[in-house]
């Protein structure tokens, strides 16, 4: 069993900055996928990062793009997810997760963390 806790949300204006931290604990391993998906009201969990173990492939929705940076420091079971440059539409409830064969489809991942509110205000 992972125990998956995320923190770093918060209320922002448009424009700043935010770094979501996921810290990962118990059946650890640094062979899996480690994402970020968000969820707005009304909407379906969306993919928008994931880095494979070692933290070399990084994957982005093109949403995010150029905004966005996933990384990963597995001497600390933990990855981050720095979002600059935030808008109004990257309001959210973030999620990390983590399994061995995530993608950007939810249902890949195994393990999930319960949340952190990102509110952008314009």
């Amino acid at each position: 069993q992972v125990h998956l806790v995320e923190s770093g949300g918060g209320l922002v204006q448009a424009g700043a900055s935010l770094r979501l931290s996921c810290a990962a604990s118990g059946r650890t391993t640094s062979t899996y996928i480690m994402g970020w998906f968000r969820q707005a009201p009304g909407k379906e969990r969306e993919f928008v990062a994931r880095t494979t173990g070692s933290g070399e492939r990084t994957y982005y929705a093109d949403s995010v793009k150029g905004r966005f940076t996933i990384s990963r420091d597995n001497a600390k079971n933990t990855v981050y997810l720095q979002m600059n440059s935030l808008k109004p539409e990257d309001t959210a409830v973030y999620y990390c997760a983590t399994g061995p064969r995530g993608s950007i489809w939810p249902r890949t991942y195994d393990y999930w963390g319960q949340g952190t509110q990102v509110t952008v205000s314009s």
